[in-house]
């Protein structure tokens, strides 16, 4: 990416050239290397895959478009890519509020249905309380009110979900930040929405940066297939738990630095993709809670943009059973017609089919769905924030406040790092 001659680089990686900046995660790679173009830089990314999107993918099955990373364009009012998108004239839709209760084997009765609803409601003002109250940072699971009754267990098992680790492991004054009503989806993928957005765009594929060079003026910078690189600056946007070992840096980071990185802890959200066209459920992109069984799956998302697709999630205590069963997909193929057949009958699955099972947390350039923030750990994010030796910028979901875990929040901190980056130089006191 070139504009004007000053040059960064990004990690996919993102790299400022003639020595301006670098940058690594591919959602975010494209948003730092298009705000600092703008700004008249020259930037390069440096993407270890071999596409762009990192855990945003579409695929297409049986002719549809679907999506085996992030799916959900999460908090519309503040997500960046929802306003971009709307701009464009994306084909954007909006997610149903509407739900399916399922208890055993019969949809949920009404006063059901209420009563769930009434729980979640009182479970999310007593996190939101306990977080603002002086004092330590605790787990989101101590704050839940004890009276929760029968719809208690359901609250804690999709809060887990959605917070990637189960509420016993995430810092309450973290969880309340998360922001993830009035959400969207994009017709075709959003893997697809983001891969349009980096066209045009000088990304190098198949380029893991090794090592980070910080010990002189700007940084130099060494990948994997042997190239050498310099730049002023470098934008890392490596997720937390590849960025523990898989690039050095010389002279080490500043021990508040790496023990910012290295407290996050791998958030699990997997799904496996059904394809069931006589599945019970009716209506667009809405979700669906199982319970009353001997098994309940923590989320489903049904009928896919009205397709016969649907997701079944898969949490943190899920992945971790069947990896320690050893049984990899399979295993989660067989969780799911289990689960399935203990609500609805093993007849009702007679085409059902299971086409793709996601595996993030054994991706090597992921490691995991997002990076989780553990009680205590709250604020990480105000560390990373802070440049390192003026040259070195860490940005990506995992250092947004509000849209952690999301590609908005990643989309976010990219145009936070790149401009602060673009402002460094212009006051010429970058490296």
């Amino acid at each position: 990416m070139r504009a004007g001659g000053d040059r960064i680089v990004g990690l996919r990686l993102v790299l400022p050239r003639r020595a301006h900046r670098i940058s690594r995660t591919a959602r975010m790679n494209d948003i730092s290397r298009r705000t600092l173009i703008a700004a008249g830089l020259s930037v390069a990314v440096l993407e270890a895959r071999d596409r762009v999107g990192g855990r945003t993918v579409t695929t297409t099955l049986r002719g549809h478009a679907i999506d085996l990373g992030a799916h959900w364009l999460h908090a519309g009012p503040i997500n960046p890519l929802v306003q971009l998108g709307f701009a464009r004239d994306e084909p954007l839709r909006r997610a149903a509020q509407e739900g399916h209760v399922w208890v055993g084997r019969r949809p949920g009765r009404p006063s059901e249905v209420a009563a769930s609803a009434r729980s979640f409601d009182r479970a999310d003002r007593a996190m939101h309380a306990g977080a603002a109250e002086d004092g330590p940072d605790r787990s989101a699971a101590s704050a839940l009110p004890c009276s929760l009754g029968p719809w208690g267990a359901r609250v804690a098992l999709v809060h887990g979900l959605v917070s990637g680790r189960p509420l016993k492991e995430v810092s309450l004054h973290d969880f309340p930040s998360m922001e993830y009503g009035d959400n969207f989806f994009i017709a075709g993928g959003f893997g697809g929405y983001l891969a349009r957005l980096a066209q045009e765009l000088p990304i190098a594929l198949n380029c893991p940066v090794t090592r980070i060079d910080w010990s002189g003026v700007g940084v130099r910078i060494a990948t994997a297939d042997g190239r050498r690189l310099k730049a002023r600056a470098v934008v890392v946007t490596v997720p937390m738990m590849v960025l523990r070992d898989a690039v050095a840096f010389s002279p080490a980071l500043p021990a508040p630095t790496r023990a910012a990185i290295d407290g996050f802890r791998a958030g699990i959200y997997e799904h496996a993709v059904l394809h069931w066209p006589s599945s019970p459920f009716r209506g667009r992109d809405r979700l669906a809670s199982l319970v009353g069984g001997r098994l309940s799956p923590p989320g489903l998302l049904t009928r896919i943009d009205d397709t016969p697709f649907h997701y079944f999630e898969l949490d943190a205590v899920g992945a971790a059973e069947i990896d320690a069963a050893g049984t990899g997909e399979d295993g989660l193929r067989r969780r799911v017609r289990a689960t399935l057949a203990d609500h609805f009958g093993a007849r009702r699955l007679h085409d059902l089919s299971i086409p793709a099972v996601s595996e993030w947390r054994h991706d090597p350039w992921s490691r995991g769905s997002w990076a989780s923030v553990p009680p205590g750990h709250a604020g990480a994010r105000r560390v990373l924030h802070e440049a390192v030796g003026g040259t070195i910028w860490f940005a990506g979901e995992a250092l947004s406040r509000e849209q952690w875990g999301t590609a908005g929040g990643a989309y976010e901190e990219g145009v936070r790092a790149a401009v602060a980056v673009a402002e460094r130089i212009r006051m010429g006191t970058a490296a």
